[in-house]
């Protein structure tokens, strides 16, 4: 039986094309488990599997989408029986094997989670990679001592899909959020998620001679890096930490080892790829529990398979507001 996926091609002058196609189960790659899939979603790295490939994807024909959510189809591993619902994020999917941008994808086992009592497939995916990145973060830093009563917690890149989904979960867990943007016009959406201050990009995308500033954020959730986390990490409360999850400014750090030295500030690294199953279980029924629905349907952009290519391009140059959710059926 034929199903649709957004297939992108390499032409022989290296050149890429994205296009909604007719595919059958044999083009499908190995996997234990063949999900019918319902939604997917737009991140950037979907927007670099869609165009030029950002050095992600390997081999062409591809189909991208490093999430997805749907139902068991057919499965040889005994975790997963037909009818179960599952969610996939990581793990390379989208990028080296094909993914989620399609009505049926074969993966192994070992990728997928139970979707949590309390989610749809829906939601599962106007979360994500960014909300389930946005959720070890948090827990990161919850662990390392972060308490409500400490002070404002800054999210730099918020109105982005982790930052928004960070915002939200912080706030609904008592936090006072400065919601960092360049993009003035979002301030009334950032606010609607629970921001309670909205810093200009300006303000700190500026490097200074001065390894310390005023002690100002009790926590940090960093999407940005460069010259922005070089900046915070001067702007640390004593013991503070940030968790960082991305380099939208770049993957430089001009900074000295002052804040770590003089402040006991701590930098943590936030990976969603490779998360272990465990941890991949826990920040999912933290997200099914904590994370407020009706401020998660407030971010959501729907989209179908015809739309992605030009949702890639808009997401690479910023111009992605929340989460889009895909639904591949439409």
């Amino acid at each position: 039986m034929s199903f649709n996926a957004l297939v992108v091609e390499k032409d022989d002058e290296g050149k890429t094309s994205a296009s909604v196609q007719s595919l059958t189960e044999d083009r499908l790659p190995e996997g234990d488990v063949t999900v019918a899939v319902e939604y997917s979603t737009v991140n950037y790295k979907d927007g670099l599997c869609i165009g030029p490939g950002g050095g992600l994807v390997r081999n062409y024909p591809h189909v991208p989408g490093i999430d997805l959510a749907g139902t068991v189809e057919a499965s040889d591993d005994p975790r997963y029986a037909p009818g179960d619902k599952v969610v996939l994020t990581g793990w390379r999917v989208g990028e080296a094997h094909w993914g989620g941008y399609s009505q049926k994808a074969r993966v192994k086992a070992d990728w997928l989670v139970p979707l949590p009592d309390g989610l749809t497939t829906r939601q599962a995916m106007a979360v994500g990679t960014a909300g389930f990145t946005a959720m070890l973060a948090i827990m990161a830093l919850e662990d390392h001592g972060l308490k409500p009563d400490q002070g404002e917690v800054l999210v730099t890149g918020a109105a982005g899909g982790v930052g928004s989904i960070a915002t939200a979960i912080l706030a609904n867990f008592g936090h006072e959020v400065a919601a960092v943007t360049g993009r003035p016009e979002q301030a009334d959406y950032l606010k609607s998620l629970g921001a309670t201050r909205i810093v200009p990009r300006e303000e700190l995308n500026e490097t200074t001679k001065r390894p310390l500033e005023a002690e100002t954020w009790a926590g940090c959730v960093d999407a940005v890096g460069g010259d922005m986390l070089a900046r915070v990490l001067g702007q640390m409360k004593y013991g503070a930490s940030i968790a960082a999850v991305g380099l939208a400014g770049g993957a430089q750090l001009p900074a000295t080892v002052i804040p770590f030295l003089l402040r006991g500030v701590n930098l943590l690294g936030i990976d969603s790829v490779m998360q272990p199953y465990d941890n991949r279980v826990r920040a999912w029924n933290f997200i099914a529990k904590d994370l407020p629905m009706e401020k998660l349907e407030a971010m959501v952009q729907p989209a179908t398979l015809s739309d992605l290519p030009d949702l890639g391009r808009s997401i690479l140059k910023g111009g992605v507001r929340g989460r889009v959710v895909v639904d591949v059926n439409a």
